[in-house]
C-alpha cells in the first residue's frame, strides 16, 4: 500500500513492540504461574517455551505483516486472494477488540487506583475495625476498597471513559507521532520503574521434581499468551517495520525484553509478599494488584510513594496494551474502507464507550445478567482470550507452513537473500507441526480445566 506509515526508528520499532506484548499479564499472570508451579523450575521451562513456542510464532506474524504491509485480513488476501485464509485475520482482528472492550476497564480500575495513592485515600481505613486489626484488617480493607470501587456503577466507567480519551489522542496522532513516540518515552519510564523496585535479589533454586505436565502445559501457555500472539497485533506493527527490519533479531529481542520484564515482576513481587508474610495470599489476577500489594505498600515507610510508582508502572504497562489492540482495528479500517486516521480511529474507540461500559457495570448493577454462568466481562475475557486466540495462532502457523506461496517465509526471514540464516529448516518445522500441536494442548487444556 502506497504510503504506508513505518516506524522511524530501529529504538521505536522495539519500544512499540515490546510495548504491545507487555501488558498486565506480565504483572499478575506470571508470578502467580511462577508460584504455584515450581518456582525457578518453572521460569526455566518458561524460557524454553518462549524459543520452542513464542519466537517462532512471533516470527511467523511478522513475516505476514512485513511482508504484505498490511492489515490482519489485508495479509491473507493479498497472499490466497481467492480463498478464505481472511477469515483468519477477521477473527484475530474481532478478538483484539473483544479484549480491548474489557481490558480498558480494567486500566480504567489502574487509573483509579493511582488516583487513590496520590490522594491518600486508598490508605485511609475503611472503617475502625480494619484500622485495628493488623494484617487480617489489612487484607479486610483493601478487598473492601476494591469491591466498593469496582461494583460502583458511574465512578469505573468515567475512568474507563478516561483511558479511552487518552487511548484516542495518542492513536489520532499516527504512528510515528503517537505510538512510536509515546512508547519511546514510556517504556524506559517501566524498564525505570522496575529497576527501583527490584532492589531485592530473587533466589533463584530451582526444583525440578515441580515439573509435571500440567506445569509444562502452564508454561506453554504463559509463553503464549505473554506475547500477544494470536491477536493481530504483530502481524498489525510488523507492517509499519522497514523493509530491511531483520525479524528474527527482532522477534528475539523482543521477547526477551518481555520475559525480562516478567522476571523483574518475580523479583519484585516474591521477596515483598513473602516479606511481611503474604505469600500464601492470592498472588494472582486482581487479588495481587489491588489488594496484596497494597498490604505490602501498607507496612513499608513511604507508603504512599510505593504505591504511586507502582500503579503508575502499571498504568504504562496498561496503556501500551490498549493502545496495541486499539490499533489493530485502526489498521483494518484504513487499510480496508480507506479512511483517513482520525475517522478510523473514531470508529473504532467510539464503540467502547458502549462495549467497556457494559463490561464494567457487568461487575455491579449488570452482574446479574449471565452468558454461559460469566457476567458480560467474564464471558468475553474467556472466549477471546482461551479459543479466540489459540484457535487463530494454529491456523496462522498452518497457513504460512503449508499454504502461503512457495518461498514466502524464507524470502522475509532472509530479506530475499540479502542476510543469511541457518535456522529456516528448524523454524519451519515448529510452524509447521510443533507450533500447532503445542496450541492446541494449551486449548484443550483451557477447554478442559
Amino acid at each position: 500500500m502506497a504510503g504506508k506509515a513505518q516506524f522511524g526508528s530501529k529504538i521505536g520499532l522495539i519500544a512499540a513492540t515490546v510495548g504491545s506484548a507487555v501488558g498486565l499479564g506480565n504483572v499478575w499472570r506470571f508470578p502467580a504461574e511462577t508460584q504455584s508451579n515450581g518456582g525457578a523450575a518453572f521460569l526455566l521451562l518458561y524460557i524454553a517455551c518462549v524459543f520452542l513456542l513464542g519466537i517462532p510464532v512471533m516470527l511467523a506474524e511478522f513475516s505476514l505483516g512485513r511482508g504484505k504491509r498490511s492489515d490482519a485480513v489485508g495479509v491473507f488476501r493479498k497472499l490466497s486472494p481467492h480463498s478464505g485464509w481472511w477469515i483468519v485475520g477477521a477473527v484475530a482482528i474481532l478478538a483484539s477488540y473483544l479484549i480491548l472492550s474489557f481490558y480498558m476497564v480494567v486500566a480504567g480500575w489502574t487509573l483509579e487506583y493511582l488516583w487513590q495513592s496520590v490522594t491518600g485515600y486508598l490508605y485511609e481505613p475503611i472503617n475502625a475495625v480494619a484500622a485495628n486489626a493488623g494484617v487480617e484488617g489489612l487484607e479486610q480493607q483493601f478487598k473492601l476498597r476494591m469491591q466498593e470501587f469496582i461494583v460502583q456503577d458511574s465512578r469505573p466507567v468515567i475512568m474507563t471513559y478516561i483511558m479511552l480519551l487518552i487511548n484516542a489522542g495518542i492513536l489520532m496522532m499516527g504512528v510515528q507521532k503517537g505510538i512510536e513516540k509515546m512508547s519511546n518515552i514510556l517504556m524506559p519510564l517501566l524498564f525505570l520503574l522496575l529497576l527501583i523496585f527490584s532492589g531485592v535479589s530473587l533466589t533463584f533454586n530451582p526444583d525440578f521434581s515441580k515439573i509435571t505436565p500440567s506445569v509444562v502445559v502452564n508454561a506453554l501457555g504463559q509463553a503464549f499468551f505473554s506475547l500477544s500472539l494470536g491477536m493481530g497485533i504483530l502481524i498489525t506493527y510488523s507492517s509499519y517495520f522497514p523493509k530491511n527490519t531483520k525479524l528474527t533479531r527482532t522477534a528475539v529481542t523482543v521477547s526477551m525484553l518481555d520475559l525480562l520484564v516478567a522476571i523483574m515482576m518475580g523479583v519484585i513481587i516474591f521477596p515483598a509478599v513473602k516479606s511481611f508474610g503474604l505469600d500464601e495470599g492470592g498472588l494472582e489476577g486482581a487479588t495481587l494488584v489491588f489488594v496484596t500489594l497494597p498490604e505490602v505498600f501498607a507496612q513499608m515507610p513511604v507508603t504512599q510513594l510505593w504505591s504511586i510508582l507502582f500503579f503508575l508502572l502499571l498504568l504504562v504497562a496498561a496503556l501500551t496494551s490498549t493502545i496495541s489492540l486499539a490499533e489493530v482495528s485502526i489498521a483494518f479500517m484504513q487499510d480496508r474502507f480507506k479512511l483517513h486516521r482520525t475517522t478510523a480511529c473514531i470508529a473504532v474507540i467510539a464503540p467502547l464507550f458502549v462495549l467497556s461500559t457494559l463490561c464494567s457495570l457487568s461487575q455491579g448493577s449488570l452482574s446479574d445478567f449471565r452468558i454461559a454462568g460469566f457476567t458480560l466481562f467474564d464471558f468475553l475475557d474467556n472466549t477471546a482470550t482461551n479459543y479466540m486466540l489459540p484457535l487463530v495462532a494454529i491456523f496462522t502457523c498452518i497457513y504460512l507452513g503449508w499454504f502461503a506461496p512457495k518461498g514466502y517465509f524464507y524470502n522475509e526471514l532472509t530479506n530475499h537473500g540479502s542476510i543469511s540464516t541457518r535456522i529456516y529448516t528448524t523454524l519451519l518445522f515448529v510452524v509447521r507441526f510443533v507450533a500447532p500441536i503445542l496450541i492446541a494442548v494449551i486449548l484443550f487444556a483451557k477447554i478442559f480445566e
